[in-house]
């Protein structure tokens, strides 16, 4: 498979960007988010658009750059498919969004400590998602490889089309039940600490238990999206640009939906859509256009599907619930 731009020649724009990307977390820990407080949505809007804006002129740089290196076609192409590539990441990530939900109101943590939680999930999703691109771009070599992924996004998609609704089981957790054989956990909240010394022993607060299953969330939902975006883009670098940027942003998505991501409850068919057309380009429609489905026609289609399912949701509205969730952890030491 032939790369426009190859690890082995582009290491130094996977070193800057890393850096830049480090530099951007500092900044948003160490300067505006020093003091933990209860994000308010317009709080939350604003950095949201901060984070697509920071993408969009990131997108709009590589495709210069791409034009002025390899002809105006090839960039226009790259440029597009690194959009087509965030959008698919960024509308699978408000799948994520509705497990933030659960596990926050399953632990009782406030909207105080909320995105202490977050800001350390996303440094631990950046480093599981590059893990992931750097296995797949080698994998991706062999056309076997692309026929299983394409296979498994379509049945990923037909499965969620039926899926039941997520119940969340720390108990059953495999790195929650790792966690208990080191450290005893706490019920109770010690302000924003992880980890908490109580009689002379070291303890687990909820903020790590939290930590800990967001962090498994984002590994098995990256089974799904690290594979589609491929399917958009076989440029490494692209799909990890693309999912860098959209995993900055997924904090701030979060507090601005969290309220309202019950509205969206059709939305999960809207991306078990995507997931089959992906899985379908992968296996099947790239073939009939000697090797690349056009990209316009998918990010049209793309956009087509999440904004139908977003007003479905809207126009249908989800029944109310009247049963309330209980807060509170019920892990014990």
């Amino acid at each position: 498979m032939d790369l426009f731009f190859p690890f082995v020649e582009y290491w130094w724009f996977y070193a800057g960007f890393t850096a830049f990307v480090l530099v951007l977390l500092a900044i948003d820990l160490g300067v505006f988010h020093r003091q933990a407080h209860v994000v308010s949505f317009r709080e939350s809007l604003g950095w949201s658009v901060v984070w697509v804006a920071l993408a969009l002129a990131f997108n709009y740089g590589f495709h210069l750059y791409a034009a002025s290196k390899f002809g105006p076609d090839a960039g226009r192409q790259l440029g597009l498919e690194f959009l087509a590539g965030y959008i698919v990441e960024k509308s699978l990530a408000v799948d994520n969004i509705f497990v933030f939900v659960l596990v926050f109101a399953y632990f009782g943590i406030p909207p105080l400590y909320q995105h202490r939680v977050l800001f350390y999930g996303i440094i631990g999703a950046l480093v599981f998602r590059a893990a992931f691109i750097a296995v797949g771009s080698a994998l991706m070599q062999y056309h076997v490889v692309v026929l299983v992924f394409g296979a498994f996004l379509i049945l990923t998609g037909v499965k969620m089309l039926w899926a039941p609704e997520r119940k969340l089981e720390p108990e059953k957790n495999p790195v929650v039940r790792l966690l208990r054989r080191f450290m005893p956990i706490t019920p109770r909240l010690h302000g924003q600490q992880f980890v908490v010394t109580l009689d002379g022993r070291r303890h687990a607060t909820p903020l790590l238990v939290a930590l800990l299953m967001l962090e498994m969330s984002d590994i098995i939902f990256a089974v799904d999206s690290v594979p589609a975006i491929f399917a958009v883009s076989r440029e490494p670098l692209i799909v990890f640009t693309s999912n860098v940027f959209a995993i900055l942003g997924l904090r701030a998505m979060y507090f601005m939906l969290a309220g309202a991501v019950e509205r969206f409850h059709l939305l999960k068919y809207g991306l078990a859509f995507i997931l089959m057309f992906v899985g379908l380009k992968m296996v099947w429609l790239n073939g009939l256009f000697d090797g690349k489905f056009p990209i316009t026609w998918s990010l049209g289609l793309i956009g087509a599907l999440l904004a139908a399912s977003i007003a479905a949701s809207l126009w249908w509205p989800k029944p109310p619930v009247p049963t309330a969730v209980a807060a509170g952890p019920p892990v014990t030491t």
